[in-house]
């Protein structure tokens, strides 16, 4: 393990500790923290409150609530540049004689329109004592693992009816530059080219994504003159579109029932243990107690995991490998979805998950062949969900353009779960940038030009010096983002190369949102809505 392991909440609590809660900090004066709901789940991922007590911070206020006058404290408002945020913040200082605080002192997430600061300058300039860009606007959701909560980004980047997806997505490459300016990092942009596809709701997105995080990074480190960063740093941030690998998105992701398995495995071992400590009661009471909870919830896990969950994981993972847990080819996928369509105890959503696995196994279908699979697992009102695949450039019919899949990693030496044997194609992709191996046409540098990134931390004459930022920033920073949606089973991927790499690269992975096989179902279902 380093000596330091980086974590991107402490990161991001730093800078906000920093920029926003240090920089109108006078010693003896407790101020009020104003947050809207964006930034109050912003502070909430990467601290506590006793942190905030600890930085002068008397009371946690909602913006957007109703909040009694405090007239001999000040405030400071660490907000969105948003309309609805602007307007409630210049509404506590819209009456001259009566203001609900002594004075403000504003700090914007990222950039603030120049309306919303014209709006701030003619009505309480009186009362502003500090108005700055922080260019923090990113959830530290764990220490590699960053959102931006708009999971509404899904039906905009996607959706064949949408009007704001170029809207979308310059929100979202804002977040990303904060991301960056957060990390001190200016890293290569590379972006995996999509295949030709006939559904322009998808056409494109990572390329046009990628171009738009490289023209505004270039624009940040122009103009912020505080900066250490003065040409590209070591670390790469690779952007892939969610239809990269839709098996991943869809499968139960198996971590935890493979850890409630082990539970029950090594049970009589744990009992012989409670007996032991039964003898040294009182001393080991508390920590008897706590052992039989858990043993309480591992048998209620697996009495659940024995009934349908266990076979529907197992028919999911031969579908996902194209194998058995022996390794032996699946020759006939028929006989393994036949059964579970036909089983009036497995749920639609499940039925419906494992007639995409099949599709996806054999590279697509025909109409006929779906309608019979929708009928026998009496789904016919789901349909659409299968069909809409096609607007994130997955191929459900064997004729809808090119059927190929990607090449993986061998991993026939790793050891795995028999219910847990895919591996997401996040993971590969990880370790060959790590490697130096991503294909150059397939993914391509925004620059132009290869970047010096060689996954060891060697420097090249065209990046900058870093040597005076801090420890836990300075390693090289492999930033995968998803656009779409990223699922546990790829967050978990992030963890693994990290520790594998620990020594060269620190992989951090995010999306616009958590996704769940429940809600992207939900958000395929509406998305021609």
């Amino acid at each position: 393990m380093a000596t330091a392991e980086f974590s991107l909440k402490r990161v991001a609590w730093q800078k906000i500790k920093k920029h926003v809660l240090e920089d109108c900090k006078t010693e003896g004066e407790w101020k009020i923290l104003i947050l809207d709901h964006y930034t109050t789940k912003l502070l909430s991922s990467c601290c506590k409150m006793s942190n905030l007590m600890t930085e002068g911070i008397s009371v946690v206020e909602d913006l957007h609530k109703s909040r009694e006058p405090i007239p001999n404290s000040k405030a400071i408002y660490f907000i969105t540049p948003t309309e609805k945020s602007v307007s409630a913040l210049i509404n506590d200082f819209k009456k001259k004689h009566s203001y609900k605080y002594k004075a403000a002192y504003i700090y914007f997430t990222d950039y603030c329109p120049d309306n919303l600061f014209s709006q701030l300058k003619t009505t309480c300039t009186k009362a502003i004592k500090c108005c700055k860009e922080v260019n923090i606007s990113f959830l530290a959701y764990e220490s590699k693992v960053f959102t931006f909560d708009i999971p509404n980004a899904f039906h905009s980047i996607y959706s064949p009816e949408t009007t704001d997806k170029m809207t979308t997505l310059e929100m979202v490459a804002d977040k990303i530059v904060t991301l960056c300016a957060t990390l001190d990092e200016n890293p290569g942009v590379r972006y995996r080219l999509e295949r030709e596809n006939n559904y322009r709701a998808t056409e494109n997105n990572a390329e046009c994504l990628a171009n738009m995080v490289e023209e505004k990074l270039a624009e940040h480190y122009k103009l912020d003159q505080q900066s250490n960063i003065k040409g590209k740093t070591q670390s790469q941030l690779l952007i892939v579109d969610r239809g990269f690998d839709p098996v991943s998105t869809i499968l139960h992701e198996l971590t935890f029932q493979a850890m409630a398995y082990d539970l029950v495995t090594i049970e009589n071992n744990i009992y012989s243990s409670l007996s032991q400590m039964m003898k040294k009661l009182p001393h080991y009471r508390k920590q008897k107690t706590k052992q039989t909870v858990h043993l309480n919830l591992a048998e209620d896990c697996m009495g659940h995991f024995r009934g349908t969950v266990e076979k529907l994981c197992k028919a999911e993972q031969d579908l996902a490998m194209g194998a058995d847990a022996q390794r032996q080819k699946i020759k006939d996928p028929m006989r393994i979805i036949l059964p579970i369509l036909l089983d009036k105890s497995i749920k639609s959503y499940d039925k419906l998950r494992i007639i995409l696995l099949y599709i996806f196994h054999v590279n697509g279908t025909t109409e006929e062949n779906l309608r019979k699979l929708i009928q026998h697992g009496k789904v016919t009102e789901y349909h659409n969900i299968i069909e809409n695949w096609k607007f994130l450039d997955v191929p459900i019919f064997s004729a809808d353009g090119q059927n190929h899949k990607l090449s993986r990693k061998d991993r026939s030496d790793e050891e795995s779960y028999q219910l847990s044997r895919w591996t997401p194609f996040i993971k590969d992709i990880m370790e060959y940038s790590i490697a130096n191996k991503l294909n150059s046409l397939e993914w391509p540098h925004c620059s132009g030009c290869s970047s010096a990134w060689n996954g060891s931390g060697a420097v090249s004459a065209r990046q900058g010096n870093k040597s005076n930022i801090q420890d836990d920033r300075r390693g090289v920073k492999l930033i995968i983002f998803i656009i779409g949606g990223v699922t546990y089973s790829e967050i978990r991927s992030a963890y693994e190369v990290s520790q594998s790499n620990v020594k060269h690269c620190e992989v951090i992975v995010g999306s616009t949102h958590i996704l769940t096989p429940t809600r992207l179902l939900d958000d395929l279902q509406n998305l021609n809505k």
